[in-house]
This record gives structure tokens, sequence and C-alpha cells, in this order.
């Protein structure tokens, strides 16, 4: 019987999202076709450009990799209850404070100043998710608002910055005014894993990173506490955990992951600070984590998953000729059809539970919400 019922919500939490991204196709192939394109050779190049030559699959391990290490601060913080839509901020900040210890420092030995820039991005991001985390756990202040208008503050950061204090100085010298920073020294730079291609090391610093994740969230204390203020706030509250400290440092290690996302792109891909670095993998990556059922583990599959997504997409317009904007349309569909499975299967289990209590009660035992709590404290 519970293997049966563990099948069944293994089929609903997995199925769901999968039935949701391949509905989210079938309504692209409708605008497809509208555009003019035929949408099974449309999908057909898309899958196959991402999937089927070497460019495509070193390109898309390259866009799995921010979209790893933001959602798995995703899962950190939609664990803990906190929505974080900041984390394009956040990226954003961590390619500047990354960026900018690579530039102050390139006479460090090429160890400590990889892991040097590291720990700056990883710091800035975690500060920038520091503020709506103490705004949210002290002032009540609604994260989404202040997550998402910080979002717009790292971007106007990043664009003055660019034009002004960061910019490159030959650019300054020519006269071009190109808004990008100095090129980083090669002792700053990622190693490459395949000759002409773009992929590198930071792939495996995100694994590394997805299992660490998992182990702090289901492998200790403060996992464990992290998970049940999300939970169950009041609950919390009454067990004595301190839920405003545990609200506070899953913005701050939600907001560091996105700040080493966005130092990774740079030492690894661009080697330079560039307008529009995040490239949207901060909204990305929360439908990533979404699809991999916030656990860090089932994020590293869907980041990959949505790295082919998102460059089959962007390999359309060439392929098949439809229009820059129908990119961004399937995109969107994807991203609205995902986010809109995970509240539909919460409304589906949440409904087996609701029949499951109502049936204890007509068998006149007690509900486990009626049973008295057992206080005790997790300090």
């Amino acid at each position: 019987m519970q293997l049966r019922i563990w099948n069944r919500n293994v089929l609903v939490n997995w199925g769901v999202p999968i039935a949701a991204v391949f509905l989210a196709l079938v309504v692209g192939a409708f605008f497809l076709g509208l555009a003019g394109a035929n949408p099974l050779v449309a999908y057909r190049s898309m899958f196959y450009e991402a999937l089927g030559t070497r460019y495509g699959l070193t390109e898309t391990v390259v866009k799995a990799v921010p979209l790893l290490l933001v959602g798995l601060g995703i899962c950190i913080a939609f664990r803990t209850g906190m929505i974080n839509i900041g984390a394009e901020g956040q990226m954003i900040i961590g390619a500047i404070t990354g960026t900018a210890f690579a530039l102050s420092f390139p006479g460090l030995p090429a160890p400590l100043l990889i892991l040097f820039s590291f720990l700056a991005g990883f710091v800035g991001g975690a500060l920038y998710g520091f503020i709506p985390g103490i705004l949210k756990a002290h002032l009540n202040v609604n994260e989404i608002l202040t997550t998402v208008m910080l979002n717009s503050v790292a971007l106007q950061l990043q664009f003055l910055l660019l034009r002004g204090l960061m910019m490159d100085p030959q650019e300054r010298a020519y006269g071009t005014g190109y808004p990008q920073s100095a090129s980083i020294v090669e002792a700053a730079r990622l190693s490459r894993l395949i000759p002409r291609a773009r992929i590198h090391s930071g792939v495996f610093i995100a694994i590394i990173l997805a299992v660490i994740v998992f182990v702090l969230l289901w492998k200790t204390t403060i996992g464990y506490r992290m998970r049940a203020v999300g939970k169950n706030y009041d609950a919390a509250v009454y067990g004595g955990i301190r839920v405003k400290r545990y609200l506070v440092l899953s913005m701050v290690l939600a907001g560091g992951l996105a700040g080493l996302a966005g130092t990774i792109e740079v030492v690894g891909v661009h080697y330079r600070l560039l307008d529009g670095v995040s490239a949207g993998y901060g909204f990305s990556g929360i439908v990533a984590a979404l699809f991999g059922q916030l656990h860090p583990l089932g994020t590293i599959p869907s980041a990959f998953f949505f790295g082919a997504l998102l460059f089959g997409a962007e390999r359309l317009q060439r392929s098949v000729g439809v229009p820059s904007a129908m990119v961004h349309v399937i995109q969107g569909l994807v991203v609205v059809f995902v986010v809109s499975s995970d509240y539909l299967t919460k409304r589906f289990l949440q409904k087996r539970v609701d029949v499951g209590f109502k049936r204890l009660r007509q068998e006149g035992v007690a509900a486990p919400e009626e049973l008295p709590l057992q206080g005790r404290s997790h300090e």
C-alpha cells in the first residue's frame, strides 16, 4: 500500500512538470504555425542543434552551469518559505564584485586569484540577498516586492559602472565607449575542458555544490530547521526554532550562490563584465529549480534540460527563420506552464491529504492536525 502511494506521488511530482513542458511546446507549435514555420521541423532543429552536435552539447552545458547554481539557491530559499525572485540582481552583483576583485589583484597566483574571486562574488550576492531577508524577517516586508525592485537596482548599477568606473580603459581611449570592463588576466580564468569550445571546469564546481546543498538541507540540523520553517512557520516558532535567523540565512545562501553564478560566467565564459552578463539565468533558474522539484539533485538534470531548451530556442531563429520574438514566446510558455504545474501539483497532493484526514475522522481516528502538539526546543 505504502509503495503504491509512493509511486503515485512520484508520478505526480515528476509527470506533471514533464506534461507541462510538453503542453507548452504544443501551444508553441501553434504560434510557430502562425509565424509560417513548420512546428515539427522547428522542434527537430531545436533539439538537434542543442543535443545532436558537439557545439550544441558544449553550449548546453555552459548554459546549465549558471542555471544549476541559481537553482540551488532557489531550492534553499523556497524550501525555507522565502520566494526569492531576485536571483537576477544577485547574479549581477556577484559578477560585479568577482570581476572587481580579479581586476584589482591580477598578480595573485592563479589558484588564489580564482578562489578569492569566487568568494568575492559569493559575498557580493550574499549581501544583496541579505537585504530582502532581513527586511522580511524583522519588518515583514514582502520579499517578492523587494527582490524584484532590487533586480532593477542591480541592473542600473551595472549600467552605471560599465559606462564609468569599470569601463575598459581601451574603450575610453579609443572613444568607442562600448559598455564592458577590461579583460581579466589569464590566471583568473577557469580552464576549458575541450579545445575550441566554451565548456569550462565550472560545471564540476556546480555539481559538487549541488551535492553539498543536498547534504545541507537533508542531512544537517540547520537544513532540517530551514525546511521546518518553510513547511509551517507557526509550528517552527512553537518548536523553538529561531525562524528569523533561518529566513535571513536562506536568502544569504541563495544570494551567494547566484552571485557565484555571476562570477563563474565572467571567469569561465566571457573573461570580462558585460552588459547582459546574467542573460536571464536568474529567472530561468527558478523554473529549473521548480522542474527539479526544489531538490538539489533533481535540479542537476533539470538545469541541463533547460540549458538545452534555451540554446535550442536561440538557434531556431537561424535554422528555421522565425522572428526572434518567437524564441521568447516559446521560452515564456515553458516558464508559465512549469510554474503553473507546480501550483497544480501542490493542490492535488493537498487534496489527497485532506481526503485522507476526512476518512480518519469518519473512522473516529484523530487526524494529525488534531493531535496535541508536543513542544520541543531545537536550539
